[in-house]
């Protein structure tokens, strides 16, 4: 159970006003994050790369009076992220949370990925946190105060198949944190690990296929047979809301925990994960992943 402090409580310093910045916020759970941040008293900035995305959160804040102000910020690229942290330290001396939220999914088995899809794939889900991480970071442990949050995923702890270059950018993502966690407790900052299972948002619409998988390789009939399921639950999945209220609840709580699992569906993997054996976790696997008689292992 989260142990929150009242409402608006840590949205507050002495110097007034606490700072966060999010990631990926034009759409989906950096949308809601930023709107749950703001709701609760924090200045936001709702970082994009594209700026013109904005119009919809922009709109909403006006309406409530919400202090959030949408800055352009590439997560690829070097400049662009020196840029927009130098602007929000000039404008506001302090960041109190950094929520890494951008990032993609890759469909294909390993031998049907290449190199650079792979590349490209841990260049935003990996290398670009990386990238905010060294530039928000001396400024939090000058302060002595902060946190990072990053959006991993339940593919972040499990293997899947059909998913294995964003599985294991996910899974060098949680192995991040966890020595980041380390590092930073003696400044004063914590870094927590946020696990959704499946998002009831648009992130699987523009989920890439690996190129060498949308012909007719050897593993064609795992990959068509196992998107189709993952894609036939999406409808059942958590709606962003339900992160977006993790994510600002373990932020404001008094002690956060190194990590917070979203939705039910994530539960019962991890849960799975942890009470079962190597073997009997991947039979657990084999037959969740079976579609309707379609056995996909023997």
């Amino acid at each position: 159970m989260i142990k929150k402090v009242p409402k608006n409580a840590k949205s507050q310093t002495a110097n007034g006003e606490k700072v966060t910045v999010i990631t990926g916020t034009s759409s989906g759970i950096g949308f809601e994050t930023a709107l749950a941040f703001a709701r609760e008293g924090y200045f936001t900035y709702a970082t994009m790369r594209d700026v013109s995305k904005g119009d919809k959160i922009k709109e909403i804040a006006q309406k409530e009076n919400l202090k959030i102000d949408v800055l352009e910020l590439d997560v690829h690229k070097e400049d662009s992220v020196k840029i927009a942290i130098k602007q929000i330290l000039e404008q506001k001396k302090r960041i109190d949370v950094l929520v890494n939220n951008a990032g993609w999914g890759l469909w294909g088995c390993v031998e049907d990925v290449s190199i650079d899809e792979f590349k490209a794939q841990f260049e935003t889900n990996f290398f670009s946190i990386i990238r905010l991480i060294q530039e928000v970071v001396p400024t939090m442990r000058e302060k002595r105060s902060g946190t990072i949050v990053n959006i991993s995923s339940h593919a972040g702890r499990i293997g899947f198949p059909v998913s294995s270059a964003y599985n294991s950018s996910k899974f060098a993502l949680e192995g991040l944190s966890e020595s980041l966690r380390l590092e930073l407790a003696p400044f004063g900052v914590n870094v927590i690990i946020i696990e959704p299972g499946i998002v009831n948002t648009n992130f699987f619409k523009p989920m890439k296929m690996a190129k060498k998988s949308e012909s007719d390789t050897a593993y064609k009939a795992i990959t068509d047979k196992i998107i189709l399921r993952i894609m036939s639950k999406v409808k059942l999945g958590i709606h962003p809301k339900e992160v977006a209220k993790t994510i600002l609840e373990a932020v404001t709580s008094e002690i956060p925990l190194p990590r917070y699992h979203v939705g039910d569906d994530a539960a019962q993997f991890l849960e799975a994960r942890r009470s079962k054996t190597d073997i009997e976790f991947e039979s657990y696997i084999k037959k969740r992943y079976s579609y309707g008689n379609i056995r996909l292992w023997d």
